[in-house]
Order: C-alpha cells, then structure tokens, then sequence
C-alpha cells in the first residue's frame, strides 16, 4: 500500500528517483525465487498482483516499463561465464517487489527495467557473487536496484504510528545492518545469521535479505551510504543503502 498511503518512506523514494536516471534498471526482487538464476527477457513485461487480501484499488495497477532484452541477454552472458547455470524467462512480469518502489521513483514508466531472481536455497556469498558478476554493468549506467526488506518478519506486525521507536529486536538488528553496511564490513554482511544480532527473528526466511548482498557484490567500494531509516508496523525497517 505504499503508493497510496502517507509515510516517510514514499516519499523518500520519489526523492530517489529524480536523483538517479539511469538508461536501464536490473532489479533483484525477494519476490522472485528460483533455484538457479533467471532473468526476465520480456519486451513488454505484465504486472504481477502476487499478493491476497488488499483494496481492490491495488490490483488495479499497472506498471507499462519495458523490458530490455538485450540487457538481459548480457546479464545472462556475464552469469553463465562466471559459473552461474543461469536462464531466462521470456514471459514473466514484474513483481510487486519490483513495481512499487518503481511506481514512485519513475512513475513516466520510462526506463526499462530488467529483473533477476533470488535463490533463497543458497547463501548469501552465493547472491555476493552474482552481483560481482554483474558489476560491469553499472559502467553502462545500469542501476542495480535491490529490493527486499532490511527486516522481515510479517508474523510479528504491531499497530504502530509513523515514527514511533521500533520493537527492539528488529532495531538492534537495523542498526546493526546500517554500521555493517557504512564500514564496508563484507564478511559480516554474508555471514548475517551469524553476526547479526537475532538474524533469524528478522528474516525468518531469507529472501528479503538475499537482494542486498547482490547489490554489495556490484559494488567497487564495499563502504556503502545510509539512505534512508524508518519503520512500519513496529517491525518492519525500510532502511535503504547506496554504493557509489
């Protein structure tokens, strides 16, 4: 519901998107999960609802970016020569781990936009090094977007108001992903179920995770930048990061 309710975060990411226009968007999405890695290949990709339960108004929506064969031909390429068994998916649409941030950054649609999935059976070294893999697209100003959730445990929602002090666990466990992230602490960020504190009471699976050592991978300098903090439902952090 981010795209139609008030909160810090939305607008945060309509701020995002006028200060990044890149040529084309690959995006990780911890709603796409695969045991090998895909790619969408489609021109013109159809919005995925893949969620229950909400307003009418919401499945109403439609995302039109096109795709970029061509790009995910490339990406494909860099994947299967680093070792990757990795495919494509010539029909898939966008996911709404995809559309809704992108619905807020670039609302003209104008950008096309790729995706790649996650493989919540392997770890998080695995996701680092697809995004190494893909690094050498951002030289081709690629913006590989990851889009997952800094914490994630959905059983454990509370009524809170914007700007109310997180339940603790899931603060500990955000602040501790904003200093791992600023200092460029790469092995703690893979080895989170060890090193962070309650890891697996955040991300009781680990999809939401996954996309962001993706992004780290692609990074030249593991010294990532804090975007963006702030809360939902007591639990859920909205934290954003950058690596320039």
């Amino acid at each position: 519901m981010m795209p139609f309710e008030p909160s810090r975060v939305r607008e945060f990411l309509r701020a995002l998107g006028v200060e990044y226009r890149p040529r084309a968007i690959l995006c990780v999405s911890a709603h796409w999960e695969t045991g090998d890695p895909m790619l969408g290949g489609a021109s013109w990709p159809p919005t995925i609802h893949d969620f229950y339960n909400f307003p009418p108004m919401l499945y109403e929506q439609r995302y039109p970016a096109a795709g970029d064969p061509a790009l995910a031909a490339q990406a494909l390429a860099l994947l299967n020569g680093a070792g990757f068994m990795a495919a494509m998916d010539g029909e898939r649409g966008f996911d709404h781990g995809a559309w809704v941030p992108l619905m807020l950054m670039y609302p003209e649609a104008d950008i096309p936009v790729v995706q790649l999935s996650v493989q919540p059976m392997r770890d998080a070294g695995h996701h680092l090094r697809l995004g190494r893999a893909l690094r050498g697209l951002r030289d081709e100003g690629v913006l590989i977007l990851a889009s997952g959730g800094a914490t994630h445990n959905l059983a454990d929602l509370r009524q809170s108001s914007e700007g109310e002090p997180p339940v603790a666990y899931a603060g500990d466990f955000d602040d501790w992903l904003c200093a791992a992230v600023t200092t460029g602490d790469e092995a703690a960020l893979v080895a989170y179920l060890e090193a962070a504190p309650e890891a697996r009471r955040n991300h009781p699976t680990p999809e939401h995770y996954l996309p962001l050592p993706v992004a780290l991978g692609a990074a030249y300098d593991p010294n990532g930048r804090v975007l963006h903090r702030s809360f939902g439902f007591g639990t859920l952090s909205m934290s954003a990061f950058a690596w320039d």
